[in-house]
């Protein structure tokens, strides 16, 4: 019945596209934009080409920003001897949200998957071996995610880092804080347990 309105069907299906938003949603949010006021959807659309417009990756980390280099590559105050590697903007976001790291970072805008044919040339590995070559590293953090693919680029970094003489850490990954043991996973516990550490 919504097929009989092109415009309605279009901006469904473009919403649909969206990570995370499927068919019913992406109608959701289309019926909240018909109800909104033309000032609303005006910004709302102002603030997405501006966005486009503005808004790119630093020359140095490949985090989002609006000049050649973010705010924290511009930050004299961050550590340049340590480099912690996520592997998605928001990765970096979370991390320094808990305002437990104040080195620089590399976004690799992915992660190694063979199955999805996503090899070390499909992400900002050049530019991380380029940074090797240029900044005096003391340490690196590979805070990718605990998926298959975040593990296996992970150790394939690790590798490489070593070879080079790079000390290399890995975020810890267990049990999170106020949780009780019953609950959590046998995998998770294991981990846990073979990450423990010395008090």
């Amino acid at each position: 019945m919504l097929g009989s309105l092109p415009s309605f069907a279009r901006l469904t299906a473009e919403l649909g596209k969206l990570p995370g938003v499927g068919s019913k949603t992406a109608a959701r949010l289309a019926f909240h934009l018909l109800r909104a006021s033309e000032s609303d959807v005006t910004a709302l659309a102002e603030a997405l080409l501006e966005m486009k417009r503005k808004v790119g990756f630093c020359q140095r980390c490949f985090h989002v920003a609006e000049e050649s280099f973010c705010r924290i590559c511009r930050d004299p105050a961050r550590d340049s001897r340590r480099l912690c590697i996520v592997q998605e903007p928001q990765d970096l976001l979370a991390i320094e949200r808990s305002h437990a790291y104040s080195g620089l970072y590399h976004v690799l805008h992915g992660a190694l998957s063979p199955l999805d044919g996503i090899g070390p040339e499909d992400l900002k590995l050049p530019q991380l071996w380029q940074r090797l070559e240029q900044e005096p590293l003391e340490e690196v953090l590979l805070a990718t995610n605990f998926s298959v693919e975040g593990e296996a680029t992970a150790l394939y970094l690790a590798k490489l880092f070593k070879e080079k003489g790079v000390r290399v850490t890995r975020l810890a990954h267990g049990i999170p804080m106020g949780s009780d043991l019953e609950y959590i996973d046998t995998g998770t516990v294991q981990q846990a347990v073979a990450g423990r550490r010395e008090l």
